[in-house]
């Protein structure tokens, strides 16, 4: 069996007059994240571990920030051309794990559906997103509540 294990980060500060994406969700919250797609952060660290997993090159390189097509782009989209490329390559998401770090707002009420969202996206069942939430304890420009950076494993297996 050829298993591949791939691992994502991504960060973005926060923006007053943006909707809140984490994981595919909309989250109720007073500013959104700063980016040139949506800024979903966590599903932008899923689609680099992926990638990697995958033997591709990072996000940057398939949705790049001076590509007018990507500007506002639902991060769900992406993801879906990012599964393109792994089944493409002869892959299946086995599972992932998934972890946001923020001070605010808190994400458990959205875990569930958020969960759901990725496994659709993903083909696969829930129970294979591990997904969790933790906070900077107050350090950092996390812990300064200027922005969520999140992190992600995905393991794929050989078709």
């Amino acid at each position: 069996m050829k298993i591949r294990i791939g691992w994502g980060y991504d960060v973005h500060r926060f923006a007053e007059g943006r909707e809140l994406w984490l994981g595919g969700v909309k989250i109720e919250y007073n500013r959104g994240l700063d980016g040139h797609s949506d800024a979903d952060v966590l599903l932008h660290a899923l689609c680099d571990a992926l990638l990697g997993a995958a033997g591709q090159r990072d996000i940057g390189f398939h949705f790049p920030n001076n590509d007018p097509q990507w500007k506002n782009a639902d991060s769900k989209r992406l993801l879906a051309r990012v599964m393109d490329v792994v089944r493409r390559d002869g892959y299946a998401v086995q599972n992932v794990d998934l972890t946001v770090v923020a001070e605010a707002p808190k994400i458990g009420p959205y875990v569930p559906q958020m969960r759901q969202t990725i496994a659709d996206l993903l083909n696969t069942v829930p129970e294979n997103i591990g997904l969790k939430a933790t906070t900077n304890e107050g350090m950092g420009f996390v812990g300064r509540g200027e922005g969520i950076a999140a992190m992600a494993t995905a393991l794929l297996l050989a078709l």
